[in-house]
């Protein structure tokens, strides 16, 4: 029995089922590369979910740990605050787009800081309903769900969702809905099926995660920002992914020009570490009452450190800029394979920064390929690199290297990428 065999068993047994795996068992990350159980060494195209855009281990952050693991790991800010938090929730508050007074709030994860925007957009306006968007991901709490426009894994079994939640169209030209009609879907919701007056919040991502790397476009962003303000609705921006240096900016919305009332943000936040935020107006954070927000593990002092180190690292390594120098390698070699004889299979390439992924179809059509980007995830972990699926349709595949990726290893990786499409294609074509 090999390391990884007997992982998997003793995991089917120990496990909960529905915390779905990889057998890919990591022992030992350094910046973009992974090795396992078995001492295979895989480039890391995932990075635990855009969470490592800093890479694995970057010395800065573990210093800052290490520092902070040696004076206190947790008093919980709500009993024995510290300065660091305080510190961080000030660095945010100026990094953060609007010229505003803001506050932040720190909690654990990125679910959590969605519950927690909600919220405060409720308190603020006294209003319940919330308007998200299809193919939208915010969470896997119950709100989190009610919010996600996607059912399968995230939503199917798990009966009603919260009430007062409805879902306007995420514009997507590929699939068809136009950023025109996105716009009069939504002012028809409005007219029609929703009262304004009874949404508290907007909550949109600028580059949809799950979704499929799709980017709201500049023009829907500032129709949002128009509906919001015309009604007293807050909007909130999930950078919970695009963030943190992802897009070639710090937040992904600050392409379009749009100011959020709210962000939401964690994974690249703390480089591996547990630490989400809440940004925005200090009104609107400030309406809960006292004791309102929280928890016991919120701005943990170790998460804390990480994060001061993690936005250290982004502006003294420049990796705003070098986000935007390795999206455009990867859009470019992609585009140049999708126009090759035989590689008909690539709907579409699209990304902003380091944030890119292409769709797979049947050729000549728009019809997904699921089973095509599943055999090409499978192939290019079998040649050593790591990469992750998502979208509606569950045919795009997302690339999320580390920030700090050497340029011949981000070759290195595309020329897996390439080898494994080949190889894709000319199983499906053989079968």
């Amino acid at each position: 029995m090999t390391a990884t065999s007997d992982l998997q068993s003793r995991k089917a047994a120990a496990v909960s089922r529905g915390v779905a795996t990889r057998n890919i068992y990591a022992v030992r990350a350094e910046n973009a590369e992974l090795w396992d159980a078995e001492g295979k060494r895989y480039i890391d195209f995932a990075v635990g979910i855009a969470v490592n855009n800093t890479g694995h281990r970057h010395p800065r952050v573990m210093k800052a740990v290490a520092d902070q693991a040696m004076a206190f790991t947790h008093t919980c800010f709500h009993v024995a605050p510290y300065e660091s938090y305080i510190a961080l929730a000030e660095r945010l508050n100026a990094l953060t787009p609007g010229d505003f007074p803001k506050k932040t709030m720190l909690v654990s994860s990125g679910a959590e800081a969605v519950e927690n925007a909600i919220k405060m957009a409720r308190s603020f306006t006294g209003r319940s309903g919330v308007i998200s968007f299809t193919g939208a991901f915010h969470g896997r709490t119950l709100m989190g769900m009610a919010l996600t426009g996607k059912v399968m894994p995230y939503k199917k079994s798990f009966g009603a969702m919260p009430p007062e939640v409805v879902h306007a169209h995420f514009p997507n030209a590929f699939h068809g809905v136009s950023e025109a009609e996105a716009i009069r879907t939504l002012d028809g919701m409005l007219a029609a099926n929703i009262d304004p007056d009874r949404i508290a919040a907007m909550i949109i991502e600028p580059v949809q995660g799950e979704g499929g790397f799709t980017i709201a476009p500049a023009g829907f962003l500032r129709h949002l920002r128009t509906v919001c303000d015309r009604h007293g609705i807050v909007l909130i921006a999930d950078e919970v992914q695009a963030g943190m240096g992802r897009t070639g900016k710090w937040f992904g919305f600050e392409h379009s020009g749009v100011v959020p009332d709210l962000i939401t943000m964690a994974k690249g936040l703390a480089g591996g570490f547990p630490l989400s935020a809440v940004t925005g107006r200090a009104e609107i954070v400030d309406a809960p009452h006292p004791g309102g927000l929280g928890g016991t593990y919120g701005g943990n002092p170790i998460a804390v450190a990480a994060s001061h180190a993690v936005l250290d690292v982004i502006r003294d390594e420049n990796l705003c800029q070098r986000s935007d120098e390795i999206g455009e390698v990867i859009r470019a070699r992609l585009t140049q394979i999708a126009r090759r004889q035989g590689m008909g299979c690539i709907g579409e390439v699209r990304g902003l920064g380091a944030m890119n992924a292409f769709e797979l179809v049947k050729p000549g059509s728009n019809e997904p390929d699921a089973a095509l980007t599943t055999a090409v995830v499978a192939e290019a972990e079998r040649r050593g690199l790591i990469l992750l699926s998502c979208g509606t349709r569950y045919n795009v595949i997302r690339l999320l290297p580390p920030l700090t990726i050497p340029m011949p290893q981000l070759h290195e990786a595309l020329d897996i990428i390439e080898a494994s499409l080949e190889a894709a294609v000319q199983k499906q074509a053989a079968a």
